[in-house]
Protein backbone atom coordinates (compact mmCIF):
# COMPACT_ATOMS: atom_id res chain seq x y z
CA UNK A 1 0.00 0.00 0.00
CA UNK A 2 0.96 3.85 -1.07
CA UNK A 3 2.21 6.11 1.54
CA UNK A 4 -0.23 8.38 2.61
CA UNK A 5 -0.92 12.18 1.83
CA UNK A 6 0.42 13.62 5.72
CA UNK A 7 3.08 11.55 6.18
CA UNK A 8 6.50 12.35 5.78
CA UNK A 9 8.58 11.15 2.50
CA UNK A 10 11.05 8.20 2.98
CA UNK A 11 14.08 9.73 2.46
CA UNK A 12 16.50 7.85 -0.13
CA UNK A 13 19.50 8.63 -1.73
CA UNK A 14 19.86 7.26 -5.48
CA UNK A 15 22.14 7.69 -8.62
CA UNK A 16 20.79 9.62 -11.65
CA UNK A 17 21.11 9.34 -15.19
CA UNK A 18 24.21 11.12 -15.38
CA UNK A 19 25.57 9.21 -12.39
CA UNK A 20 25.21 12.00 -9.64
CA UNK A 21 23.75 11.05 -6.75
CA UNK A 22 20.32 12.44 -5.55
CA UNK A 23 19.08 12.49 -2.04
CA UNK A 24 15.18 13.58 -1.42
CA UNK A 25 16.24 15.20 1.73
CA UNK A 26 18.75 17.92 -0.29
CA UNK A 27 14.99 19.63 -1.40
CA UNK A 28 14.38 20.03 1.76
CA UNK A 29 13.14 23.48 2.87
CA UNK A 30 14.32 24.69 -1.25
CA UNK A 31 11.73 23.08 -3.14
CA UNK A 32 8.53 20.84 -3.53
CA UNK A 33 9.18 17.76 -5.22
CA UNK A 34 7.21 15.52 -8.01
CA UNK A 35 8.10 12.09 -7.29
CA UNK A 36 7.15 9.97 -10.30
CA UNK A 37 7.81 6.23 -10.48
CA UNK A 38 7.33 4.23 -13.58
CA UNK A 39 7.97 0.76 -14.50
CA UNK A 40 10.70 0.72 -17.24
CA UNK A 41 12.05 2.81 -19.31
CA UNK A 42 11.53 2.05 -23.25
CA UNK A 43 8.23 0.83 -22.65
CA UNK A 44 5.25 2.26 -24.80
CA UNK A 45 3.17 4.18 -21.60
CA UNK A 46 6.50 4.97 -19.89
CA UNK A 47 7.64 6.49 -22.63
CA UNK A 48 4.40 8.20 -23.32
CA UNK A 49 4.29 9.73 -19.94
CA UNK A 50 7.84 10.53 -19.59
CA UNK A 51 7.81 12.81 -23.00
CA UNK A 52 4.50 14.76 -22.08
CA UNK A 53 6.22 15.82 -18.89
CA UNK A 54 9.02 16.87 -20.74
CA UNK A 55 7.27 18.86 -23.05
CA UNK A 56 5.53 20.71 -20.39
CA UNK A 57 8.87 20.51 -18.28
CA UNK A 58 8.60 24.11 -17.22
CA UNK A 59 5.81 22.98 -15.11
CA UNK A 60 7.04 20.32 -12.94
CA UNK A 61 10.71 21.72 -13.05
CA UNK A 62 11.55 25.55 -11.83
CA UNK A 63 12.32 27.66 -9.14
CA UNK A 64 9.68 26.42 -6.72
CA UNK A 65 9.40 22.35 -8.06
CA UNK A 66 11.63 19.63 -9.24
CA UNK A 67 10.59 16.76 -10.85
CA UNK A 68 12.07 13.27 -10.13
CA UNK A 69 11.29 10.17 -12.43
CA UNK A 70 12.51 6.88 -10.82
CA UNK A 71 12.48 3.80 -11.86
CA UNK A 72 14.24 0.10 -11.37
CA UNK A 73 16.28 0.05 -14.39
CA UNK A 74 19.97 0.43 -14.62
CA UNK A 75 22.00 4.34 -14.59
CA UNK A 76 23.13 3.02 -17.97
CA UNK A 77 19.83 1.78 -19.17
CA UNK A 78 18.15 5.59 -18.14
CA UNK A 79 20.57 7.36 -19.39
CA UNK A 80 20.61 6.07 -23.12
CA UNK A 81 16.64 6.43 -22.81
CA UNK A 82 17.41 10.02 -21.83
CA UNK A 83 19.29 10.52 -24.69
CA UNK A 84 16.66 9.02 -27.12
CA UNK A 85 13.63 11.14 -25.88
CA UNK A 86 15.52 14.34 -24.99
CA UNK A 87 14.78 14.36 -21.60
CA UNK A 88 16.41 16.93 -19.20
CA UNK A 89 15.58 16.06 -16.14
CA UNK A 90 16.92 13.14 -13.41
CA UNK A 91 15.70 10.34 -14.46
CA UNK A 92 17.21 7.92 -11.16
CA UNK A 93 17.85 4.50 -10.81
CA UNK A 94 15.89 2.53 -8.02
CA UNK A 95 17.93 -0.87 -9.21
CA UNK A 96 20.06 -2.24 -6.58
CA UNK A 97 19.05 -2.60 -3.75
CA UNK A 98 16.37 -3.28 -6.16
CA UNK A 99 13.33 -1.62 -5.78
CA UNK A 100 13.93 -0.35 -2.06
CA UNK A 101 13.42 3.37 -2.38
CA UNK A 102 10.21 2.05 -4.37
CA UNK A 103 8.62 -0.45 -1.74
CA UNK A 104 9.57 2.40 0.92
CA UNK A 105 6.81 4.19 -1.18
CA UNK A 106 4.44 1.44 -1.50
CA UNK A 107 4.42 1.16 -4.86
CA UNK A 108 6.58 -1.78 -6.30
CA UNK A 109 5.09 -4.71 -7.21
CA UNK A 110 6.79 -7.83 -6.00
CA UNK A 111 5.24 -10.17 -8.91
CA UNK A 112 6.30 -8.22 -11.93
CA UNK A 113 10.02 -7.31 -10.11
CA UNK A 114 9.40 -3.18 -11.00
CA UNK A 115 7.06 -0.12 -9.65
CA UNK A 116 4.09 0.75 -10.71
CA UNK A 117 3.07 4.15 -11.72
CA UNK A 118 3.02 5.84 -8.44
CA UNK A 119 3.41 10.02 -7.97
CA UNK A 120 3.76 11.91 -4.73
CA UNK A 121 3.84 15.74 -4.57
CA UNK A 122 6.24 16.81 -1.36
CA UNK A 123 5.83 19.84 -0.23
CA UNK A 124 9.28 21.73 1.00
CA UNK A 125 9.10 20.20 4.46
CA UNK A 126 9.04 17.22 2.74
CA UNK A 127 5.92 16.23 3.77
CA UNK A 128 3.47 14.30 1.27
CA UNK A 129 0.85 16.70 0.08
CA UNK A 130 -1.45 14.61 -2.92
CA UNK A 131 -0.61 11.07 -4.30
CA UNK A 132 -1.80 8.84 -7.16
CA UNK A 133 -1.20 5.54 -8.17
CA UNK A 134 -2.04 3.33 -11.65
CA UNK A 135 -1.72 0.00 -12.23
CA UNK A 136 1.18 -0.70 -14.77
CA UNK A 137 -0.98 -0.46 -18.13
CA UNK A 138 -2.86 3.05 -17.20
CA UNK A 139 -1.23 6.37 -17.76
CA UNK A 140 -1.70 9.05 -15.34
CA UNK A 141 -3.10 12.87 -16.09
CA UNK A 142 -0.73 15.38 -16.18
CA UNK A 143 -3.28 18.03 -15.33
CA UNK A 144 -4.15 15.77 -12.03
CA UNK A 145 -0.25 16.86 -11.20
CA UNK A 146 -0.43 20.82 -12.22
CA UNK A 147 -3.48 20.65 -9.73
CA UNK A 148 -1.76 19.08 -6.89
CA UNK A 149 1.12 21.52 -7.20
CA UNK A 150 -0.93 24.69 -7.55
CA UNK A 151 -2.48 23.62 -4.09
CA UNK A 152 0.64 23.49 -2.39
Amino acid sequence: MAIEVGTQAPDFELKDNHGRTVKLSDFRGEKNVVLLFYPFAFTGVCTGELCALRDELPRFQNDDTQLLAVSNDSIHTLRVFAEQEDLEYPLVSDFWPHGATSRAYGVFDEEKGCAVRGTFIIDKEGVVRWTVVNGLPDARDLNDYIKALDAV
